[in-house]
């Protein structure tokens, strides 16, 4: 009986590892190790912090799913990997502290044949001082709507805000926290879902709203941008992004590093070196992310993890991390099977694999100061890559060691985005997206890097029902209702 372990319960990892044991049926054994006892579909938190959804309407618990698959479910934090056994272990395994189930603080120990990690990104509030409480968690000064309980809380500060601006002004910052985040897309529809929840309060002639971002333009998306086919022509997202901002009446200010964050007060550097400070009654911005803070030891107990993970705390995978300068960076530099080059057992998938450099075109400051976009590996290529990680290790498994390796790679992957500006079942409006490839491929698509048959966009009516309809088709799937091995990532 072989045992696969799964770090992490996202969409990336709870992809993986209900495939592998769809796959692996009883005779093997399938493990998830995650600290949440829920599931949260993230890309609908934006509608909960505007107050047009609830928590309990974008998340379920993770126990009775995982009970029902027979899927081996430990409410625990991941904090070590041994992927050469121990003195007292011969197999590989992983150290693991209790959240919950009863067994808070508890230390552990699980060992595996195959590892995946999928443990996704530390939200990492303190990079920027004031933006955390210099904890690791959300800090007081701003709001958040990275997970379920933030959005909420967020939407709680947002009312107070449109009560004040019935008789005041009132300013509102969405953006970025930071100058390497990435996830502009989630502040990006929440500014939007802003300025139309304002529009029906009645109070948006009271509320001055502004985008701040680390992107060099708008559209960015920290995919270097896009064009976008429009019939006979090509439209670029920075067209179809400042347009959108135009007509809804929203400032921005790009190329910006949050410095420094206070009560009502942010500090800012631009990339030509300007340095300012913006006010705000309210203010949502993304944190950075990071690797989660796994450390990996030697059969001897030594340190080594450094050999297995990036700087940045992310899984090293078979990608070209040679230093390169940006002219020299290609498609061919991304990974395509997520397997470790170190240990053939394990795994990355979704945020948790370190890309080889951003998409995006790297900058700096005049002072020297990186403001850059990171790479999004969130969405459905979290979900592709998760499913292509489970069926190869499943081959191997059930087909021998030598079966070859599924492939994801993000410079051979479409994606569909579906941003939304708005809900309403008449009013709602979104930008639908596809982008084929996520990562430009310059070589086989000169000029653009990607191909323009496959990739397009629309705003309208028709993508909020998109992405209204696409929130509970992938709550189906991932509760694992009738069909669900159907609904595509």
């Amino acid at each position: 009986m072989a045992r696969v372990v799964v770090m992490g319960g996202g969409v990336s990892g709870h992809t993986a590892a209900t495939f592998a044991k769809e796959w692996l049926g009883s005779a093997h054994e399938v493990v998830v190790v995650t600290p949440n006892s829920q599931w949260n579909w993230i890309p609908s938190n934006i509608w909960v912090g505007v107050g047009q959804m609830e928590k309990k309407d974008v998340v379920f618990d993770l126990a009775p799913v995982y009970a029902k698959a027979g899927i081996d479910y430990r409410q625990a934090k991941a904090v070590s990997i041994h992927p050469e056994g121990g003195r007292d272990e011969e197999k590989p395994y992983i150290t693991i502290e209790y959240t919950g189930q009863g067994k808070e603080g508890q230390s552990d120990t699980v060992t595996y044949d195959y590892l995946i990690n999928a443990t996704g990104p530390k939200l990492n509030f303190d990079a920027t001082p004031g933006l955390g409480n210099g904890e690791g968690q959300l800090g007081p000064n701003t709001v958040s709507v990275c997970t379920a309980d933030h959005a909420t809380h967020a939407n709680q500060e947002l009312r107070a805000i449109f009560d004040k601006a019935k008789t005041e002004k009132q300013k509102i910052l969405v953006g970025t926290g930071h100058g390497m985040c990435t996830c502009q897309g989630a502040a990006f529809e929440y500014i939007f879902n802003i300025e139309h929840e304002a529009q029906k309060a009645g109070v948006r002639d009271n509320l001055e709203i502004k985008w701040i971002s680390n992107e060099s333009f708008l559209g960015d998306f920290g995919i270097g941008g896009l064009h976008i086919k429009r019939g006979m022509y090509a439209a670029s997202s920075k067209l179809f992004a400042e347009s959108l901002f135009v007509e809804r009446g929203v400032e921005w200010m790009i190329g910006a590093h949050v410095s420094k964050v206070e009560k009502g007060k942010l500090e800012y550097e631009l990339l030509d070196g300007t340095k300012g400070e913006e006010t705000f009654d309210f203010a949502m911005l993304i944190p950075p992310f990071a690797g989660v803070g796994l450390k990996a030891y030697n059969k001897a107990g030594e340190d080594m993890t450094d050999e297995i993970f990036a700087p940045n705390g992310f899984l090293k995978v078979d990608a070209d991390y040679t230093p390169k300068p940006y002219e020299e960076w290609k498609a061919a530099d991304w990974p395509r099977t997520y397997q470790n080059p170190k240990y053939d057992n394990i795994f990355a998938c979704g945020i948790a694999f370190a890309p080889p450099h951003p998409i995006s075109k790297p900058m700096k400051s005049s002072n020297g100061t990186p403001i850059t976009p990171t790479p999004p590996r969130t969405g459905m290529p979290s979900g592709i890559i998760g499913k292509a990680v489970a069926q190869s290790i499943c081959d191997k498994i059930l087909k021998g060691k030598d079966a070859p390796l599924h492939e994801a790679s993000m410079a051979e992957m479409g994606a569909a985005c579906v941003a939304s500006a708005g809900k309403g079942l008449t009013t709602g409006t979104a930008a639908a997206l596809t982008v084929y490839p996520v990562v430009p491929d310059f070589e086989k698509y000169p000029g653009i890097g990607r191909d323009l048959d496959y990739t397009f966009g629309e705003v309208g009516l028709a993508g909020h029902w998109i992405k209204h309809i696409l929130h509970y088709l992938f709550l189906h799937k991932a509760k694992l209702k009738t069909g669900w091995t159907l609904i595509p990532e």
